[in-house]
């Protein structure tokens, strides 16, 4: 089986079978045509071994002058690849002789203090209560703020995953696992419900809970647009989507939420994703120190 051959039935598997969302198989698709870069030729799949590997890694690395970072993600795409052809195609997987020994660093989540956090909010224009499509942004923000979820399951979910009460969401996220985020919040339970109001208002009965001013699904990229617009042109520091599951997680944890509440609500299948969120920010450091007041308590 050649290469190029071999990559389509990769990806067709992870799109049909393990429905994986349309981000990772963009990402899948674009590690996979920089790795036949790499190969020049569309080569038999056979002819991949370890030497293939180590190559891959030094063009990466002294070529290509790549972060740690991105090539362990090429690497993990390239591990998944070669596991699916040695599982249907009798293939040698090179993985099994040759283990990629870069340091893996470990990263802090970015996220917003409670002020940016404010100021962010504050900075939509409209922040009465409603359902229009220019508050549909502001809904969808506050939403990943109170329960975490990623900016792609946010544009996924429909106007029947919702419950009835507005209590409830079910979300469908990565490796098509499904679970339901709860809000706690009333103004945010009545603001989703008002949403679904308008929706039948205008004659929809299904489809995309958030859309955009043109009546179209929300997309990633838009929501992307909307912070840096919002926020980032005023205040000066550059907010992703992810960033704003990252301050979910990481407010709940200040306020001592059991970790595995934490964890169920994310969506990792993992406790060991969820432990990066049990380091103490800044501000939790900042107001504890506050309250010790070490050179105080010895002057006393």
């Amino acid at each position: 089986m050649r290469v190029s051959v071999a990559v389509d039935e990769f990806l067709r598997y992870c799109a049909v079978e393990r429905q994986l969302s349309p981000h990772t198989i963009d990402a899948y698709t674009a590690d996979l045509k920089e790795f036949a870069r790499f190969l020049r030729e569309d080569p038999l799949v056979s002819s991949i071994n370890e030497n293939t590997l180590a190559g891959y890694l030094v063009d990466l690395l002294e070529s290509r002058k790549l972060s740690i970072g991105t090539v362990r993600r090429r690497f993990a795409c390239l591990r998944a690849f070669a596991r699916r052809l040695a599982k249907v195609d009798g293939f040698t997987d090179p993985f099994a002789k040759w283990q990629l020994q870069l340091p893996k660093r470990k990263r802090l989540p970015r996220s917003l203090s409670r002020p940016e956090v404010s100021r962010l909010l504050a900075s939509f224009p409209s922040q009465k209560s409603g359902a229009s499509k220019a508050s549909h942004a502001f809904i969808a923000a506050r939403l990943m703020i109170a329960t975490g979820i990623r900016v792609g399951e946010l544009c996924r979910i429909s106007m029947q995953d919702v419950v009835a009460d507005g209590e409830a969401i079910r979300i469908f996220g990565k490796g098509a696992r499904e679970r339901m985020v709860y809000i706690s919040d009333s103004s945010l339970r009545a603001d989703l419900l008002k949403i679904l109001v308008w929706h039948r208002e205008n004659g929809r009965v299904a489809g995309n809970l958030f859309i955009n001013r043109r009546g179209a699904a929300l997309r990633p990229q838009s929501m992307r647009i909307v912070l840096r617009r919002q926020y980032e042109q005023k205040n000066g520091r550059r907010i992703t989507p992810h960033m704003l599951r990252h301050t979910a997680a990481t407010l709940l944890m200040e306020r001592g939420v059991d970790i595995r509440f934490v964890q169920r609500l994310l969506g990792h299948s993992s406790i060991a994703t969820t432990e990066i969120y049990t380091h103490v920010s800044d501000e939790a450091l900042r107001s504890t120190l506050e309250r010790a007041d070490v050179l105080g308590q010895l002057a006393a």
